[in-house]
């Protein structure tokens, strides 16, 4: 009876795993199979480095979109690795038991936040801050940039927080024997061996960034140009997508399908180069 029920929970597993596999494959068949036609049909230099989103004119260029992804995700996590980072450190070795409690599903809470709220906390908080502090409509790359910023903290906290827990003691045991103070073991023995496990938290946190939509179509401004500031509104690939496929059609819908899968390549670059940096920390 047991092995039977082993033998079932083996097939219940792979059948699992095999669902899963599926769902991914036919993710990329129909992305693929409707997106690359529209790719050859516009020109793929023309698609990837036009600097002009006009469907209307049948220009598709989605560079400026490109760049705003890029942009706001970069400007995401200049703002949230070093905050998630060190607030995990906090959590993990320096907060007392009575604080841990309090904060502890007060960054939880946070991960369940829907991303329309974040969307209307930025539109009625930061938008004004911004519009108080340098003008204009307060809308645009710094704002969504530190919206996203907000948005990630709890993936890398946790992460983070869960892999600098997992060290052995013996670590942290070993420093303070040879002498070394609390904060020195901690930074530079915890920290150092934990580093896979929160780089696998900053990779979470650059998949949540660049594929953000509500919040950020709500506070970027969705200029479909180039930002030359800051201060500038932009429009990123995932807003692009949603803006427009309510009306799209023909080419200009295919042309929508196409930028998902420019972002859908995008996602694997950025995860193949992690992965890479992981590995080669490892040896």
């Amino acid at each position: 009876m047991k092995q039977f029920k082993e033998s079932l929970m083996h097939i219940v597993f792979f059948l699992t795993a095999c669902t899963s596999i599926l769902a991914v494959l036919l993710i990329c068949i129909f992305l693929f199979a409707n997106g690359v036609p529209a790719i050859a049909e516009i020109g793929v230099f023309k698609f990837l480095l036009g600097t002009t989103w006009k469907p209307l004119n049948n220009l598709y260029g989605i560079f400026p979109m490109i760049i705003g992804s890029i942009y706001v995700t970069a400007g995401a996590l200049i703002i949230g690795v070093p905050t998630g980072i060190l607030c995990a450190i906090f959590m993990a070795r320096f907060c007392p038991q009575k604080l841990y409690k309090v904060l502890k599903p007060a960054i939880e809470l946070l991960a369940g936040i829907p991303s329309i709220v974040y969307g209307f906390f930025g539109l009625m908080v930061i938008v004004p801050v911004m519009q108080t502090l340098f003008g204009g409509s307060g809308k645009g790359l710094l704002t969504a940039s530190i919206l996203l910023g907000i948005m990630i903290l709890p993936t890398i906290i946790g992460v983070a927080e869960s892999a600098i827990r997992a060290v052995p003691d013996s670590y942290y045991e070993g420093a303070l024997a040879l002498g070394a103070t609390h904060e020195r073991s901690v930074f530079f023995t915890l920290v150092p061996a934990a580093k896979s496990g929160i780089l696998a938290g900053v990779i979470l946190g650059v998949g949540r960034a660049i594929g953000e939509t509500m919040a950020v179509i709500m506070i970027a401004g969705n200029q479909p140009v180039i930002p030359k500031s800051l201060l500038e509104g932009v429009r990123t690939m995932t807003a692009n997508i949603v803006l427009e496929m309510g009306y799209a059609t023909d080419l200009h819908r295919e042309a929508l399908i196409a930028t998902s899968v420019v972002l859908f390549v995008f996602i694997l670059i950025i995860n193949l180069c992690f992965s890479l940096l992981k590995r080669r920390d490892s040896k």
